[in-house]
């Protein structure tokens, strides 16, 4: 059985939902969730599986929770660890910064010794620009609860069987 954390902030509920979504999707999984306001550095370390989510507030800025929790993050021992990221932006009131909380994430965790995955296409997307792609790809699963709400479930079934093979 694969050990998997969600860790994830949220303010009016959204993020929330999207990481109650994943994890019963991964029912057959050892899934716990934290929210991040609660995290620890012990809780981090605990699992060789995590999946980050956030949301972007205003132009590009990061959930409040997770303000405090990136230098929980940048404490931690992420060496050997499999991570996914999943980010909630509004592409039509937001199009330039759409995720980019996702992309804060991404920025924090990408020299730290472990393996980013779960990737996802930007094409099906409308938005001008975002943190959180690169080499034409968000850097994690990307939803738009506020104008795309139908596509959700389809988006994150195809993330969840695209990460799930690669956690160990």
């Amino acid at each position: 059985m694969k050990k998997i954390g969600i860790i994830y902030g949220s303010t009016t509920g959204n993020t929330e939902n999207i990481a109650k979504s994943i994890a019963e999707k991964l029912s057959s999984e050892e899934v716990h969730s934290i929210e991040v306001s609660q995290l620890k550095q012990e809780d981090l370390e605990a699992f060789p599986n995590l999946i980050l989510g956030t949301s972007t507030w205003g132009v590009g800025d990061l959930q409040d929770d997770w303000e405090g929790a990136l230098d929980v993050l940048k404490k931690s021992d992420l060496t050997g660890k499999k991570i996914a990221l999943f980010g909630l932006g509004d592409s039509d009131s937001y199009p330039a910064t759409f995720v980019d909380g996702m992309g804060t994430l991404y920025e924090t965790i990408q020299n730290k010794g472990c393996s980013v995955i779960g990737s996802f296409s930007v094409d099906g997307y409308r938005f001008d620009g975002s943190k959180a792609v690169k080499d034409n790809a968000f850097v994690g699963l990307a939803l738009d609860e506020d104008g795309e709400s139908n596509l959700t479930e389809s988006r994150i079934s195809k993330w969840i069987s695209d990460i799930l093979p690669q956690f160990q």
